[in-house]
């Protein structure tokens, strides 16, 4: 009887830190996605950029060249392009730069862009004041429209000996459609008198 409770209870506690296991696991694969999305923001991982809400403070006498890339996702009539494909700039130095989006078909169409540094290990110095990055776009049949990225390059990064030979990023935005709900079938027949 002593035996068959010891059993018991071991199997208890067996099977409360398998049940312990398995909740922290689910518990850690819904964490997964903001702790990674954290990282990336903290570090500049991937080419994360850094996100500001002013300027520096100081700027350097070393120049650095940005690269300007755009490009629109199959399936997506539109037009992304920079209003020059690179540009010289002193680290610290807050710039503006502009992107022209055209909607080149016969409708309406939403759209978001994303965006990357490379090289990825750069993405951590590259500061972004105001971008049109990750707001829902909506353009009409054939408009064109100026989006702004303001940006800096952090001083810090003349302080990283890794970074000592690096003359240049390149800033890439990929635009993708949004998916925009069906109308309901109501909206969609004809208005009276019309066939």
């Amino acid at each position: 009887m002593l035996a068959h409770r010891k059993a018991q209870r071991r199997d208890l506690v067996v099977a409360s830190l398998a049940g312990a296991f398995v909740a922290l696991m689910v518990g850690l694969s819904y964490a997964a996605v903001p702790l990674y999305d954290w990282f990336c923001r903290t570090t500049g991982f991937g080419g994360t950029t850094q996100v500001s809400t002013g300027a520096p403070g100081r700027v350097l006498d070393r120049v650095m060249t940005v690269r300007f890339d755009a490009n629109v996702a199959p399936g997506l009539p539109w037009r992304l392009v920079p209003e020059r494909n690179t540009i010289d700039v002193k680290i610290g130095e807050v710039v503006t730069v502009h992107y022209t989006a055209i909607n080149q078909s016969a409708r309406e169409i939403a759209g978001i862009a994303s965006y990357n540094v490379t090289p990825l290990q750069s993405g951590g110095y590259f500061h972004k004041i105001n971008c049109f990055c990750f707001t829902e776009q909506t353009l009409k049949p054939g408009e064109r429209r100026e989006w702004a990225v303001v940006f800096y390059i952090d001083p810090s990064l003349a302080d990283d000996a890794e970074h000592n030979g690096l003359t240049s990023m390149t800033l890439s935005y990929t635009v993708f459609a949004v998916r925009q709900p069906e109308p309901p079938v109501a909206d969609r027949r004809p208005a009276p008198g019309r066939s």
